[in-house]
Order: structure tokens, then C-alpha cells, then sequence
């Protein structure tokens, strides 16, 4: 991976649509981009020191209000993939292009679970 992958774990909750979330939700998101509990915290962290979300009781808030776009932000392509969150093999994979770089891919469920829209 090219990207930072802070930057991405920054840009992937800024981008959330809840209001708010748990933790464990919150983890399942950055986990599609690290598994290593210190770069988990240090993403969750920065997240916060930037003002992109609030952490208290265990409750993630986004504060942005920016959301993926899927006809702008989404980028659908046919080959052979593994899905970053639950690992199921894929023909076609999405793709979510932030600032930050591109985070995918995911199948058709998993990426309205990781933008929220499930």
C-alpha cells in the first residue's frame, strides 16, 4: 500500500454517515485498512486531535458531515479481488477514492457497510 495509512484511516471516518457509532463498529471500518492495534489507535487519535470525530463512552461521533459519493467518490472494477472486510472473493470490487488514496476493494454489501449506508 502507497497511501498513508493514517491519512486513509482519517479520511475513511470523516467520511462515515452516522451520527454516531460504537467502537467496535468504528474498529470494523479501520480494520479494512490496518489489523495492528497501534496504528488502529493512532489512527482513532489523529481522528481526533483533527477535530474529525468525538470519542466518549465509547461512542464514535463524525463531525464533519461529508459523505462518500458513490457515482463520484466509488469506483467499480471487474477482475479478481478479496474483499477487505470479510474476505469473500469478488469479480467485481469497489473502491473508495479519497484525498488520502484509494481504499478497496470491497463487495457490493461491504462497502455500504464501511460508508455507512447500511
Amino acid at each position: 500500500m502507497d497511501e498513508d495509512p493514517v491519512e486513509l484511516g482519517v479520511s475513511l471516518l470523516a467520511n462515515l454517515e452516522h451520527e454516531e457509532l460504537s467502537l467496535a463498529e468504528a474498529m470494523d471500518r479501520i480494520e479494512t485498512i490496518t489489523t495492528d492495534p497501534t496504528l488502529a489507535r493512532e489512527i482513532l487519535d489523529t481522528a481526533e486531535l483533527r477535530g474529525v470525530i468525538e470519542r466518549e463512552d465509547g461512542l464514535i461521533r463524525p463531525k464533519r458531515g461529508t459523505y462518500v459519493r458513490f457515482e463520484r467518490d466509488v469506483v467499480r472494477r471487474d477482475g479478481e479481488f478479496t474483499c477487505k472486510r470479510c474476505g469473500t472473493d469478488l469479480t467485481t470490487g469497489y473502491f473508495i477514492r479519497f484525498e488520502a488514496g484509494e481504499h478497496g476493494p470491497f463487495g457490493s454489501s461491504c462497502i455500504r457497510t464501511v460508508t455507512g449506508r447500511e
